[in-house]
């Protein structure tokens, strides 16, 4: 009888321990989790750029559409409007995707200004894809490469500008908001990425 308590109790012991996650299957389920928040808002931050484009599509009714297109065998898609709107309407639509990435920063910035030391991967996720996002435009406006429809070409012929013009204008701020998320004490850079935002807005009036 003894020997079946001693074994019954040493089961429910080795159950137990199976039970218990170890500390390292512990850290694999964060890690995963993170990524996970990271990619969803990473997600979060495509969707709205594109529902950036589509407010104003709607707005101009411009009657948007959807597009497979490819970036150098790279295949993805566009949401290409009518053609002939006037330029203050094709620059308002083709940069209302940059316009709400730097609002949204913007706003995490103001009200989380030490994010980076922050367990927060979602917000994370929004922010650094709002800045690769932007730095990957401005890469191929520099290079002057990719389809027709990139919104930086949009930008720059609606301005009459040079596109390169046009991914300076998209990438000053974004590599501002990138200094801040480390240097959340430079005033400069907050005050100096805030003057950019407001300057791609104001081109609206020229």
């Amino acid at each position: 009888m003894v020997g079946a308590i001693f074994v019954t109790e040493e089961l429910a012991r080795a159950q137990q321990v199976a039970a218990t996650p170890t500390p390292d299957a512990t850290h694999s389920g964060q890690r995963a989790t993170a990524a996970g928040a990271f990619l969803a808002g990473a997600g979060l931050a495509l969707v709205a750029h594109e529902g950036g484009h589509l407010i104003f599509d709607g707005i101009f009714n411009a009657h948007p559409g959807l597009e497979k297109v490819s970036f150098h065998g790279l295949p993805f898609f566009a949401i290409p409007h009518d053609p002939g709107l006037s330029p203050r309407r094709e620059f308002i639509i083709d940069s209302a995707g940059f316009w709400v990435q730097e609002a949204t920063n913007e706003w995490i910035l103001t009200h989380r200004p030490r994010l980076g030391n922050e367990r927060a991967p979602f917000v994370k996720g929004v922010f650094a894809f709002n800045i690769l996002l932007s730095a990957g435009y401005a890469g191929t406006a520099f290079a002057r490469t990719g389809p027709v429809e990139r919104d930086t070409r949009g930008m720059a012929d609606s301005l009459r500008w040079k596109e390169p013009a046009v991914g300076a204008l998209i990438l000053l701020p974004a590599l501002l908001d990138a200094f801040r998320y480390y240097h959340p004490d430079a005033t400069w850079a907050t005050w100096g990425s805030r003057a950019a935002k407001a300057g791609s807005v104001v081109l609206i009036v020229r």
